[in-house]
């Protein structure tokens, strides 16, 4: 008995041109796992070429599952459309002078090795700057390149609990609690896409090189900021709350007669909007309401006050009242709701990418240019794919895996 699944009810995309806004850039990403892959998964979408130099067992990611779809990783899948794969052993000498050909005639280099390994096989960046001076090199790391914890092996579990957001996650009665996705692991390689295209430009004006170096521990830890500096400039140390704790007097989920609703009532009109929208106008300006800080001493009494009320009606009538309103309030839904909203299909968020072999689905860019949302180069790459096609291409010359450090 097959299985509806439900990327077949998403929009159908075949492989194009896509974004071109990185045209002719050359990428060669030695990267594994997510961070790595998710950086130059984004430097492709934005229309750069990515070669993905892959051991002969392929990106760890390749054995991530259940669930696999006809034998391949979604894990995979997710973050590595739009690459050629290029199967080389880079412990060996045949392995040291391809790689070494490749970066010479790239613009870019990714790489998520420690230190420590970068350097024992040659792949760091003073070693490959050497054969192209104005190499932009892109290192992702749990720990970044310096400091006593640079060579520690990092995932993305153990980044979350190092930057403190474990320990705001959740109740206060519960565990700290992982963001449940990736979070350390996404943002480290939005940071590193980021400042790669950001060095890129700064070498077209200056013709120098650059070495970016992002950490999953420092973007996971940035992404706290406005938690950490009220700390710094209070003393006040935040604590688990289960989303209701907030410089914001009322922002959190309420229930309602059927389904959940986030409620966000961050200014004072918006606070007069959302009592008006409840035929209640007199509320908000009760004594004591007047502003947000106000708000915050009284907060235990109005969450009472607006939970009573939001019990009389269904998730959709109060979704309907508080747009027309202009009051910002929304579902909390769950990942197949978000798969099957029909304006984010539109946007280009969900699609099934398929050629004349195979369909796997994609989560977008997300971000338009122009109007359009990016399509991807190409499926992702079976291991090995492109070794033939890449390495063909390379030119004879005098052997230069001399400068890689054996």
């Amino acid at each position: 008995m097959s299985i509806k699944l439900p990327m077949n009810s998403l929009p159908k995309i075949s492989p194009g041109a896509g974004f071109s806004l990185l045209k002719d850039i050359r990428v060669i990403d030695l990267t594994t796992s997510i961070a790595g892959p998710y950086a130059t998964m984004l430097l492709s979408d934005m229309g750069a070429e990515v070669i993905k130099i892959e051991r002969p067992d392929g990106d760890d990611t390749r054995a991530w599952g259940p669930p696999f779809l006809d034998g391949e990783s979604l894990w995979f899948a997710s973050v590595n459309r739009g690459k050629k794969s290029v199967v080389l052993d880079l412990t060996t000498a045949e392995g040291k002078e391809q790689i070494a050909l490749l970066v010479a005639g790239a613009d870019v280099v990714v790489t998520n090795q420690p230190p420590r390994v970068q350097k024992k096989l040659g792949l760091d960046y003073e070693t490959l700057k050497g054969l192209r001076p104005d190499l932009i090199f892109t290192s992702i790391t749990g720990f970044g390149l310096t400091g006593e914890r640079a060579d520690l092996a990092c995932y993305d579990l153990i980044a979350e609990g190092y930057s403190g957001i474990m320990d705001l996650t959740g109740t206060a009665e519960c565990a700290p609690q992982k963001v449940g996705a990736p979070a350390a692991d996404m943002l480290s390689g939005q940071d590193a896409a980021m400042a790669t295209i950001a060095a890129l430009f700064d070498r077209m004006r200056t013709g120098k090189g650059h070495l970016v170096d992002v950490a999953l521990v420092d973007s996971m830890t940035r992404f706290l900021s406005p938690r950490i500096s009220s700390y710094l400039g209070s003393g006040e140390v935040p604590t688990r709350s289960g989303g209701t704790d907030s410089v914001i007097a009322i922002y959190q989920a309420f229930e309602t007669a059927d389904k959940p609703i986030t409620l966000g009532l961050g200014t004072d009109g918006i606070w007069q909007r959302f009592w008006q929208a409840l035929d209640e106008p007199d509320y908000a300006t009760s004594a004591g309401f007047a502003s947000n800080a106000e708000r915050r001493e009284k907060r235990d009494q109005i969450v009472k006050d607006i939970q009573t009320r939001l019990r009389a009606k269904t998730r959709a009538e109060w979704l309907d009242i508080f747009g027309k309103a202009r009051v910002p309030a929304g579902p909390i839904n769950k990942v197949d709701e978000v798969a099957s909203d029909p304006l984010l299909q539109e946007r280009g968020m969900f699609y099934l990418l398929q050629d004349q072999e195979r369909a796997l689905p994609q989560i977008g860019l997300g971000i338009q240019i122009d109007s359009c949302y990016a399509v991807a180069q190409s499926m992702p790459p079976r291991l090995g794919e492109h070794t033939e096609q890449v390495l063909g291409a390379l030119r004879v010359e005098p052997k230069i895996a001399s400068k890689i450090n054996n």
